[in-house]
């Protein structure tokens, strides 16, 4: 499917907007939603069709499109924990203050292209992920905010990210924001944690560490990635029959926490006595 098919809107707000006729591009862009691929996809049209040579078709075969598709683009870099850092950058699990200085320097000098830098977490495999306060920390966030306040011409940033939220408030304030749908088949399935943690709002404080033990004695069984959706799944569901909650909602939001601490190795049984800790009141 191709992406204007996905993303009427998306792709013809871009396309006016890269058009000669039209209001200019953003400088700095944040995507927001579930579907963080389909974010990354999109950021890497943009930077080719502001850097193709030829007619900008789907089809192009450019040197500037090869290379952008190939991920090899000299202007086109991905910042993430894993990419585009500098030699003497040890950080593995954050976006860095090098990293930041490095695109600084960079653009010290002049550049035939249009430089394009796409914000997001990425692991070794390849796997893309949105930015959070984890791996895009406050520091390092503020140190760019001069040069995204007042980028020089030919230079655009884009960030990715599940939430809004997600990212510093300055970043947002200086970026065009938009939401870009989910078209992936996701599992709203809790059977994992039926009988352990339904009905957790009517548990009491003295069965905090009881229900996180029985949490961890699920990992025998099943992934962590599976028993914290299971979690979640179930506070989703919990919402749709009171969309008001406002504590629903930020119950969800500490098992994504949740889920970052668990992509950075923190043991099960520490993340699930800090979410017990939480939501058990």
């Amino acid at each position: 499917m191709l992406l204007s098919d996905k993303y009427p809107f998306l792709t013809e707000y871009f396309t006016r907007a890269l058009s000669e006729q039209a209001r200019a591009l953003p400088q700095s862009i944040l995507f927001y939603g579930n579907d963080i691929k389909a974010q990354y996809i999109l950021a890497t049209e943009i930077a080719r069709l502001l850097n193709c040579k030829s007619e900008k078709q789907d089809d192009c075969t450019c040197l500037n499109c090869k290379w952008i598709r190939e991920n090899t683009h000299p202007a086109v870099l991905t910042v993430s924990r894993v990419d585009n850092k500098p030699d003497d950058d040890d950080s593995k699990t954050v976006i860095s203050i090098k990293q930041s200085q490095m695109i600084k320097e960079m653009l010290l000098s002049e550049s035939e292209f249009h430089r394009v830098f796409i914000f997001c977490d990425r692991d070794e495999e390849g796997n893309v992920s949105g930015l959070n306060p984890m791996n895009f920390q406050a520091e390092t966030a503020n140190s760019l905010l001069k040069i995204i306040e007042e980028p020089q011409p030919g230079v655009t940033f884009i960030f990715l990210a599940r939430y809004i939220e997600d990212l510093l408030s300055t970043i947002i304030s200086r970026s065009q924001c938009f939401f870009v749908p989910s078209f992936e088949q996701i599992n709203r399935s809790y059977d994992c944690i039926k009988g352990i943690f339904t009905n957790y709002y009517n548990f009491k404080r003295e069965d905090i560490f009881d229900i996180s033990l029985q949490l961890g004695e699920l990992t025998k069984d099943y992934p962590l990635a599976e028993i914290l959706d299971g979690i979640q799944n179930y506070m989703l569901e919990l919402l749709k029959a009171n969309p008001a909650n406002n504590r629903l909602i930020e119950h969800i939001k500490y098992v994504e926490e949740s889920k970052r601490q668990a992509k950075l190795g923190m043991k099960p049984v520490n993340i699930f006595d800090e979410l017990c800790l939480k939501v058990i009141h």
